[in-house]
């Protein structure tokens, strides 16, 4: 007979719980939807989809304070796949990069012991995406390969750091955030440390900003005027160091550049997030929390909008959105436009109940749609809200994706500035998951009865966990989620004892009063219904307390042993005492029921009188006809309804007294009888636990010796393991499986007791951090230990680590398949049934599919390249049919697109049209100029808009200069130039002479300044590029030159970024792309071996006409 194997996938896992103040930081989103979040030494992997936790890593020893997923901006195919790759660090220093997937650590790093401060994987180069950047306290920065662990360098600063951010929109510039202010660093690189010390500049305090005066409301008109500007803001940052009582730099909590517009950043205060524009070190926003307002303790901007995401100390998350200035052609006078950004409340989510123990930790966004946020609390809680829109009817202006069109939902804050004749879009935030953890220890856990070949169709593997306030917690360990929480008692649960698959015992006691008695709580839970009562009815008043609560083999008797009174057996079918022992019955220091019983040989009897029974009520004319099986069957039923009422088998028990005298009790139905006593083996001493299976019997004591009775062979072994007293005891499950679970103060081992050794040994301080508090079996192979990290760990027999492979357990939507046509319905399965119907929309263009796959696989690079692709073919494709159509390489008249809704959004920077882009810089040039609040600011002012083309405004800045300031005479001269500048031969060239030679000289700003006055500026960008200053020439071709000039200089550009020593080949397509270069874009793809996206990329420019199926496409197929 072959025999009948069960794999119940079981996986090691941990089941999380409160967290450590130091892993506050410790949470991030990664690309692929998948959120990391540090518990303790711990690091749990949790997908939000199914608020599930799918692996826990665990190898650091000390508290984990930072985790960083690596980013997804490169090409994936089967040479460079997609992987979960993790970068975490901790307390002592320690950096882990982990393969999720298989749960092991990549490589180890250690630079000093102090806790790391923080981590950034770089993304700025296309040669290798294994460098990480890491903060090592007090003031490192350390750039390490995170593929080898390897060093690349090390550089030290002058105060202490305490984080960083680096310029999404430029890679060289970082900015660190110290205990004295900011420095920032513009030679940031790979390859070599940053050669200076960075550009330092210190915080002046924030009750200086106009954060503390009460904003003005939205309806009163902002003042006029320069001067009111001026008097109404104070410098915030400052080169100078300010006076130890004019600022408190600890209150800045953190420093962010903002990715959706380039050169701003925000520093966040517990009251107000200051928004900077770095050109000009100035507030140019606000957003400030009233007195009665709850205080700010972390803030996210948004890439796609100049949105931001704030948390409270309430736990509440709210959104913000950038107002929209107001256009320079639409406002009477540029002072009358805007005064500052203002961001708009727009939704908040329910805030929690914080206690000295809750209170809110962090909060994370996802990075491919910005619309669904994570908050981690500190009792291990992670609530998933998504935000969603709302509106009455369809709004005209609110600009989707293309994928959104079709049912998804919204990004974050894609409802773009509104105007007022427009219907406003309502943003709502909504609980989508919660993931709860456990409550602080201790915790009494026990696991239900084993699977066996009889309850195999409904077995659920349950762990139920006694927790101090009382509840009961019973977690699915398939799939690790809490399946019920039970409030069952008012104290402390002190044990729990399963009396069938769907019910189990409960005991609690409450604390002692003056007479050292106590009120007893055992109560009969069943789960299914949740229905509960007292087991022992009216008693458990003033007695003392329970010590131990031991449940018969087969679910019939349950021996009730309490601390200074005699032991109470009773019947768990019926709840009806037994017996309560007399008075003098020895006081019972361990105690444990007989595997073995009469059950078998009773039920044989009993299946022989009903055979017999049933034979005479056949008569034999009848027993021919009838057949023998379908008697047997009805014997079966009678026979099993029978069983379960009538039958009482046999059972035993085994104690031990204070003296280590073995008693042996047996019960049977109402009756039970004395057995044999063995007495004390003198090598033992107090017997404190004792485990019987089979024919093994056994006993720890309190010195930590162990013996071994061989009941059939009647011979004991002892064992001293010096490990203290032997706490618990436990056999494995499973018939034959002699393995044994023991618990000490210090640790655990596994025993095999038919060889009498040691398989396993955990012990605190040598190979784990935390003290056991107890244990189970959960398989015939797996253990399941609680600690006092609050955490409960389902552990191979090994008891190493709780890590594992991703794709060797059995979650829900986690199901894997061998056949390829399987394992693709199978993750077309677990898509949401409203993306389901986006795919199979037959008319969902090849863009759109491009894009939501690129969004469903949270492919950082592919999503990049499909915006600007879809974007600018769709565009090019439209003025192609506008107009008559150009050669390739020449750039479509932008003119013809200029619908204000029809553009980029400005986190592309020069990416974006020119039309966009030039306005998107007037409104920002006018802010400055509200906000200039010096001299220095005043002379940026006009010097942008001199570049702009706005001399007007320019030269009334300029003659702002007062008589005592020393450039009075230049900025006066300089006026006169802008205002009597003429298109003449002389002049002109006598002014290019003169800018040629300032170039010459060093001085490239002005020469460019004067190269645009008459109208030079392609020379202008040329010797900007000549000069390395790239993205300069990149802004000022975008708001000065015509869309031919301003494509050369873009084309030089991109032909830079392709050179060997930049490496930003992903950046110059990109580039293309906005300039329509779609043949170039395809054979670019082609060298660099992009193969798909070049094949689905000219698939879909043959499709929307800008490229014709000739011998050149061709080549590229």
């Amino acid at each position: 007979m072959i025999p009948y194997t069960v794999n119940i996938k079981l996986a090691a896992r941990t089941l999380t719980g409160t967290l450590s103040l130091q892993n506050k930081p410790a949470v991030d989103w990664g690309w692929q939807g998948l959120i990391a979040q540090g518990c303790h030494s711990s690091i749990l992997i949790i997908d939000p989809k199914t608020a599930q936790t799918i692996q826990v890593l665990e190898r650091h020893k000390a508290n984990v304070v930072k985790v960083k997923w690596s980013r997804e901006n490169y090409y994936h195919n089967v040479s460079s796949p997609y992987c979960l790759r993790l970068a975490s660090g901790d307390a002592s220093g320690k950096i882990i990069v982990w393969d999720v997937v298989s749960g092991t650590a990549h490589c180890e790093i250690q630079e000093h012991s102090k806790p790391i401060q923080d981590l950034e994987w770089l993304w700025n180069q296309d040669a290798s995406r294994d460098l990480l950047l890491a903060v090592h306290p007090p003031n490192y920065i350390v750039l390490w390969n995170g593929d080898t662990g390897t060093k690349l360098w090390k550089k030290s600063y002058a105060e202490n750091i305490l984080s960083f951010s680096f310029d999404p929109f430029d890679s060289s510039n970082m900015a660190l955030l110290t205990s004295e202010g900011i420095v920032f660093i513009t030679d940031f690189s790979h390859s070599k440390p940053p050669g200076s010390a960075g550009k330092k500049v210190y915080i002046a305090s924030p009750h200086a900003s106009p954060a503390h005066t009460k904003p003005a409301p939205a309806a009163t008109p902002a003042p006029t005027g320069a001067k009111k500007a001026l008097n109404k803001v104070k410098v915030l940052i400052t080169n100078e160091k300010p006076t130890a009582e004019a600022v408190t730099l600890n209150d800045c909590l953190q420093l962010s550049y903002l990715p959706s517009k380039r050169n701003h950043m925000l520093l966040l205060y517990p009251r107000e997030i200051l928004i900077l524009d770095l050109e000009l070190s100035q507030t140019v926003g606000v957003v400030a929390i009233e007195r009665s307002g709850v205080p700010f303790i972390q803030v996210i901007p948004c890439a796609q909008r100049d949105a931001l995401y704030c948390l409270h100390e309430n736990g509440c998350i709210t959104f913000r959105v950038c107002r929209s200035t107001t256009a320079p052609e639409e406002a009477a006078d540029p002072e009358q436009s805007v005064q500052e950004l203002v961001y708009d409340l727009r939704s908040q989510c329910d805030a929690i109940r914080v206690t000295k123990t809750v209170r809110p930790y962090r909060m994370v966004i996802c990075p491919v749609n910005e619309n669904n946020a994570a908050l981690t609390v500190s009792d291990g809680r992670v609530m998933l809200w998504e935000l969603k829109a709302h509106t009455g009817r369809t709004p005209t202006n609110t600009r989707y994706t293309d994928t959104d069109k079709r049912g998804q939902t919204l990004i974050a804050g894609e409802a773009p500035p509104l105007l007022s004749n427009q219907q406003e879009v309502q943003l709502k935030f909504l609980l989508t998951g919660l993931l709860s953890g456990l409550p602080l220890p201790p915790f009494a856990i026990r696991m239900c009865p084993p699977l066996t070949t009889k309850n195999i169709n409904h077995y659920q593997p349950l762990l139920a966990v006694g927790t101090s306030n009382g509840s009961v917690l019973v977690y699915n360990l398939t799939s690790g989620l809490l399946h019920k929480e039970l409030s069952v008692h008012s104290c402390e649960v002190r044990g729990i004892e399963w009396v069938s698959l769907t019910s189990f015992l409960s005991y609690a006691t409450s604390a002692p009063n003056n007479m050292g008695l106590v009120r007893n709580e055992l109560q009969h839970v069943d789960l299914p219904t949740g229905r509960c009562f007292a087991f022992r009815g009216e008693r458990g008043n003033d007695e003392p307390a329970i010590e131990m609560i031991k449940v018969s083999h087969l679910k019939q008797y349950l021996v009730v042993v309490f601390r200074e009174k005699p032991l109470e057996l009773w019947d768990v079918r019926t709840g009806t005492l037994l017996r309560e022992m007399a008075k003098n019955f020895p006081t019972v220091t361990a105690l444990e029921w007989s595997p073995s019983h009469n059950l078998k040989s009773l039920k044989k009897k009993q299946m022989a009188a009903r055979e017999a029974m049933a034979r005479q009520t056949v008569s034999d004319a009848e027993q021919s006809s009838v057949e023998s099986s379908v008697i047997s069957l009805l014997q079966d039923a009678e026979s099993k309804s029978e069983t379960s009422q009538a039958i009482s088998a046999r059972e035993h028990f085994v104690f031990t007294d204070t003296d280590g005298q073995v008693y042996h009790i047996t019960v049977e139905g109402n009756t039970v009888k004395d057995g044999a006593r063995i007495p004390p083996d003198g090598s033992m001493g107090s017997i404190a636990c004792i485990a019987w299976k089979g024919d093994t019997l056994v006993l720890g004591d309190v010195d930590g010796n162990l013996n071994f009775w061989d009941l059939k062979a009647r011979l004991s072994r002892g064992i001293p393991t010096h490990r203290g007293w032997v706490k618990k005891i436990r056999f494995a499950p499973g018939k034959g499986n002699q393995k044994l679970l023991v618990m000490y103060t210090d640790g655990a081992e596994v025993w095999d007791t038919k060889e009498v050794q040691m398989v396993s040994s955990m012990r605190i301080g040598r190979n784990v951090n935390y003290r056991i508090l107890d244990i189970d079996w959960c398989t015939s192979d797996k253990v399941v230990l609680a600690s006092d990290d609050g955490c409960i760990r389902v552990l191979e027999m090994a008891m190493k680590s709780a890590s594992y492979r991703m794709d060797e357990q059995d979650l829900t939507d986690y199901n894997e398949k061998v056949e390829i046509k399987g394992l693709i319905q199978e993750q077309l399965n677990s898509l949401s049934n409203d993306m389901k119907s986006v795919l199979q929309d037959p008319e969902l263009s090849l863009l759109q599919r491009c894009l939501l796959v690129s969004r469903l696989f949270g492919d950082e690079s592919d999503l990049q390249f499909w915006t600007v692709a879809s974007h600018y073919l769709q565009s090019f494709a439209q003025a192609r049919q506008l107009s008559v159509s150009t050669a390739e390489g020449q750039a479509q008249n932008e003119g013809t697109q200029q619908s204000p809704h029809n553009h980029l959004d400005i986190c592309h920077d020069v990416l974006c049209e020119s039309f966009y882009f030039q306005k998107f810089q007037l409104d920002r040039v006018h802010l400055q100029e509200v906000k200039r609040s010096s001299y220095e600011h005043t002379k940026k002012c006009a010097d942008q808009l001199l570049l702009l083309g706005q001399t007007d405004r320019a030269v009334q800045l300029l003659l702002e200069t007062s008589a005592d300031n020393s450039s009075y005479y230049c900025d006066s001269l300089k006026a006169c130039l802008v205002t009597t500048i003429t298109s003449s031969g002389p002049s002109q060239s006598t002014i290019k002479l003169v800018a040629t030679n300032m170039i010459a000289n060093g001085k490239l700003a002005e020469g460019v300044q004067l190269l645009c006055l008459i109208d030079k500026a392609a020379d202008a960008c040329r010797y900007l590029q000549t000069y390395g200053e790239w993205n300069r020439a990149a802004w000022l071709a975008k708001v000065r030159l015509n869309p031919a000039e301003s494509s050369d200089v873009l084309k030089r550009w991109a032909e830079h970024l392709c050179s060997p020593q930049v490496n930003q080949k992903s950046k110059a397509i990109l580039v293309l792309l906005s300039l329509g270069c779609f043949y170039k874009v395809g054979e670019m793809l082609h060298s660099m071996r992009y193969f798909d996206r070049a094949a689905l990329f000219i698939e879909a420019c043959l499709k929307y006409g800008v490229m014709e199926a000739n011998d050149s496409s061709n080549i590229l197929f």
